[in-house]
């Protein structure tokens, strides 16, 4: 019960957390092209929304999410944690710190890659419920050659 519940709930967070993510481009450009505060707005905003990605990985394993998708979630909450250490190397390193609008494009792709991925999961048969074929059946893939849909 709490695995489906998890699965469901993934697909919702991932979706959320991905049309912020959308928001957060929008915001870096009211800076750049309307007035620099908004900046502000987007830090703050980043701080607010970037707990949703450990709630995806959390999400993920206790939803036992597959392999891909579970990677997935991992991967958004450390690109997230490496969009602070980039702007802390303003100073020191620019360009390093310039990978800061390369690295948001890159988690607004990969949380919608997640998103769109663990949609059909959010419904799949679970392991017990579909023996041979696991949480893959409900997503419309083959876990043996030759297996039904």
């Amino acid at each position: 019960m709490l695995t489906r519940g998890a699965r469901r709930a993934h697909a919702i967070v991932t979706a959320t957390f991905a049309s912020c993510a959308a928001v957060q481009v929008f915001l870096a450009g009211l800076g750049v092209f309307d007035d620099p505060r908004f900046f502000v707005t987007h830090r703050e905003f980043g701080y607010l929304f970037g707990w949703l990605t450990l709630v995806v990985l959390v999400l993920a394993l206790a939803g036992r999410m597959p392999r891909r998708i579970t990677g997935l979630s991992a991967l958004l909450l450390g690109l997230f944690a490496l969009q602070s250490v980039l702007v802390s190397l303003r100073a020191g390193l620019p360009a390093a710190a310039a990978l800061h609008p390369l690295n948001g494009f890159v988690i607004l792709g990969i949380a919608a890659v997640t998103a769109r991925a663990s949609w059909p999961v959010r419904a799949a048969p679970m392991p017990a419920d579909a023996p041979g074929d696991g949480a893959l059946a409900g997503a419309g893939v083959r876990a043996t050659p030759g297996a039904e849909r």
